[in-house]
């Protein structure tokens, strides 16, 4: 009996052994089929193939169901969660937009029991883009909006987030508004809230870089990025963007504005205020104060 049982599995050894030297004959024959070069030889290779993938097509159709549902699966794991982010998104916003209109309502009553009057200094004019010519080397858009209208040249252009550029260049009925990324754009802007005043310089890339910074201590990224009013040419406080980088000591702002989605500008017409010419003297109830005249100490009064 013990033989028998040493028969056995000398017996299934020698059958694996030699299945495992038939497929390897049958891999080097179609290795060899494959790379000849003939006429008849191609007419078998596509007998063989036109007998052989009828069976791979139907074993294989399972499989392709099983990945087909496996990849659903994900795609529906993955529309289940898009949809709870944008539920807790709404649910957020709700709140804000409650928030807004509590603000709304209470800054109107502030104004009606303060009764204040908004500084007219401030306006605005909405033209249309009609051509923009954006460019590697040149980077602005054209208003159907001009002279007639009440643009000036040098005047601030937002969209309905923020700063995209000023107006360069003023015809009768148009006018070319040069972007904050144009090479040629200089803006001068505090970065909020550490209160740094900067330049904010065009380099034909979507993210301007802030220059002459006094220090990058109190800047991280985030922050918030405003207009200075430095010079009189645009309103303080209009949002460029926020300070995304800070890397070998150049810091970049990512614009509010959308340039890709530029339908309409809002020109600003913006009158800033009238400067102080002079000294001004000391107004008392009374009148002027009269000084009493005092001694000529340039003449010599030792004699």
């Amino acid at each position: 009996m013990a033989s028998n049982r040493d028969t056995v599995p000398s017996f299934g050894r020698t059958f694996r052994q030699i299945l495992l030297a038939v497929m390897a004959a049958v891999c080097v024959v179609l290795f060899v089929l494959w790379r000849i070069d003939s006429p008849r030889v191609e007419r078998l290779r596509m007998g063989l193939i036109d007998a052989v993938a009828p069976s791979i097509e139907w074993s294989s159709t399972p499989f392709a169901g099983v990945v087909r549902m496996a990849e659903d699966f994900q795609s529906y794991s993955r529309v289940y969660e898009q949809n709870e982010e944008l539920r807790r998104e709404l649910q957020r916003l709700r709140g804000w937009r409650e928030a807004a209109v509590q603000l709304e309502q209470e800054n109107a009553r502030l104004r009606a029991l303060n009764n204040v009057h908004l500084s007219p200094r401030l306006a605005f004019v909405t033209g249309e883009v009609v051509a923009d010519s954006g460019g590697p080397f040149l980077q602005s858009a054209l208003l159907n909006i001009g002279e007639r209208d009440g643009v000036e040249d040098g005047s601030a252009a937002v969209d309905g987030l923020g700063l995209v550029g000023r107006v360069s260049g003023v015809g009768r009925d148009t006018a070319r508004v040069i972007f904050l990324t144009d090479a040629n754009s200089r803006v001068p802007v505090i970065v909020k809230p550490s209160g740094r005043r900067a330049i904010i310089t065009g380099d034909n890339t979507d993210a301007p870089r802030l220059d002459f910074l006094e220090s990058v201590d109190q800047i991280s990224p985030g922050d918030r990025v405003v207009t200075s009013g430095d010079g009189g040419i645009f309103p303080p406080d209009l949002l460029v963007g926020q300070v995304v980088t800070l890397q070998n000591g150049t810091v970049r702002v990512r614009l509010a504005a959308d340039y890709r989605r530029l339908e309409f500008l809002r020109v600003l017409r913006f009158a800033p205020p009238p400067r102080i010419e002079g000294p001004g003297g000391l107004i008392l109830p009374g009148g002027p104060i009269a000084l009493p005249d005092l001694p000529d100490l340039s003449q010599d009064t030792t004699q």
